[in-house]
C-alpha cells in the first residue's frame, strides 16, 4: 500500500522525536567515561611520581657507592666546609642578637635613669628649699622643730634612693662634679682648691644628678 501524504507526515515526526531522546544518553554517556579516565589516570600519575623519586634515591646511593676513596674524602671535606659555613653565620647572627639585646637594655636604663634624675632634681630643690628656710628660722631664734621632722624624712628618703652629696669643700676641682663659678686669691693655697660651696651636688650609682657649685682658690703671682 502507498503511504498517504498524512502518514508520511506522521512518520516524520516520530523520527526526530527518537533522535532528540537520544542525544542526552549519548552525551551522558561520553561525560561519565571522560570521568572515569580521568580518576583512572591519577593514582597512575602519584604512582609514577613515588616512583621517579625513588628510583632518584637509588641513583644517589649508587652513586656514592660507585665513588672512589679519594671522591668521598672531597666530598666529605666539601660537606664540613658547608658546615662550618652554616656554623659560622649562625655565630654572627647569635652576637647580633645579643648585642642588640644589650643595646636595647642599655637604652631602657638610661631612659629610666634620665626620668628619675628629673624627679630627683626636683626634689632636691625643695629639699634645699627647705634647708634655707630652717638656716632663717635659727637665725631668728625661731623654733624648728617641725622642719627637723621633715628634713629628717627627706634625708631618709635621699638614702633610699642611694643619693649622697658630693665631697666639695677642701678637695680638688673636679670639673665632672664640680662648676666653679668664683675664684678667690690665696696664695696659701694651691691652684683649684675648693675653697667654699655654694651649692651641694649630689650623686647616684656614680651618675651624677647636680654638680656641686663652688669657690675654688687662685694663688697670686
Amino acid at each position: 500500500m502507498i503511504p498517504t501524504s498524512q502518514q508520511q507526515e506522521d512518520d516524520d515526526d516520530a523520527n526526530v522525536d527518537n533522535t532528540a531522546a537520544d542525544q542526552p544518553t549519548e552525551t551522558a554517556t561520553t561525560t561519565n567515561d571522560t570521568n572515569s579516565d580521568t580518576a583512572a589516570d591519577q593514582p597512575t600519575e602519584t604512582a609514577t611520581t613515588n616512583t621517579a623519586a625513588a628510583k632518584n634515591d637509588d641513583l644517589d646511593e649508587e652513586k656514592l657507592k660507585s665513588l672512589s676513596t679519594s671522591e668521598l674524602i672531597t666530598l666529605i671535606i666539601e660537606q664540613n666546609s658547608k658546615l662550618n659555613n652554616y656554623e659560622e653565620k649562625l655565630k654572627h647572627s647569635l652576637a647580633d642578637f645579643l648585642n642588640l639585646q644589650k643595646r636595647i637594655v642599655s637604652d631602657i636604663q638610661t631612659g629610666i635613669y634620665h626620668e628619675t634624675s628629673k624627679l630627683f632634681l626636683d626634689f632636691l630643690q625643695i629639699y634645699d628649699d627647705f634647708i634655707r628656710a630652717k638656716k632663717a628660722y635659727s637665725k631668728n631664734n625661731i623654733d624648728t622643730t617641725g622642719l627637723d621632722s621633715i628634713l629628717k624624712n627627706m634625708d631618709a628618703f635621699l638614702n633610699k634612693n642611694d643619693i649622697k652629696p658630693i665631697d666639695a669643700l677642701g678637695e680638688i676641682f673636679d670639673p665632672s662634679v664640680h662648676e666653679a663659678i668664683s675664684v678667690a686669691t690665696n696664695p696659701d693655697l694651691d691652684d683649684d682648691i675648693i675653697t667654699k660651696e655654694i651649692r651641694k651636688g649630689y650623686i647616684s650609682q656614680n651618675r651624677v644628678i647636680r654638680v656641686a657649685l663652688v669657690e675654688i682658690s687662685k694663688r697670686d703671682k
